[in-house]
């Protein structure tokens, strides 16, 4: 299991002095209980989620000068084999930056970001761009298939079914 903290909800977020570490870190739960570091580089590790054969972990990047979604090979012991940005958005048109993201079973990632969901391959090559009527802010599988993507927002929640080729 991996999980992020990130600053947000402290009054000054990133310089906050209430922050009890010095960073905002990415972290693994080894199988043993321990809680490791995977990486401190960081400044809003928010979304995180893994490839469908685990062998990857993707985390997004809230900060809008280094907006990026970063790939970590991990080994069993949760230590980092490799790290490398994945896909980089910084100064995309939009208001948000890198929030919530999924991975689908084929591997796509499906990122909420500055403008809408950005559709990634396995491989960062950008696919395209779901636009909703507001920013998109976290997202998941859902219904009996696990096929719809559920999107949550400021004020609504969406619904997004596949289509031959995509999404309607």
């Amino acid at each position: 299991m991996c999980f992020t903290d990130p600053p947000f909800g402290l009054p000054a977020v990133y310089e906050d002095p209430a922050k009890e570490l010095p960073f905002s870190g990415v972290f693994a739960a080894r199988p043993d209980g321990e809680v490791v570091l995977v990486d401190d580089a960081l400044r809003g590790p928010n979304g995180i989620a893994f490839s469908p054969d685990e062998r990857f972990l993707y985390v997004g990047n809230w900060d809008f000068e280094d907006m990026v979604v970063v790939r970590y090979e991990l080994d069993a012991g949760a230590r980092v084999r490799s790290r490398d940005v994945l896909f980089d958005m910084t100064g995309s048109p939009g208001e948000d930056a890198i929030d919530g993201l999924k991975v689908a079973p084929d591997g796509t990632l499906y990122v909420c970001g500055p403008g809408g969901i950005w559709i990634l391959s396995p491989d960062g090559e950008h696919r395209g761009t779901i636009e909703l009527p507001e920013a998109p802010h976290n997202l998941a599988w859902g219904d009996d298939d696990g096929r719809a993507l559920y999107v949550t927002a400021l004020s609504s929640v969406y619904r997004i079914t596949p289509t031959e080729g995509g999404f309607a």
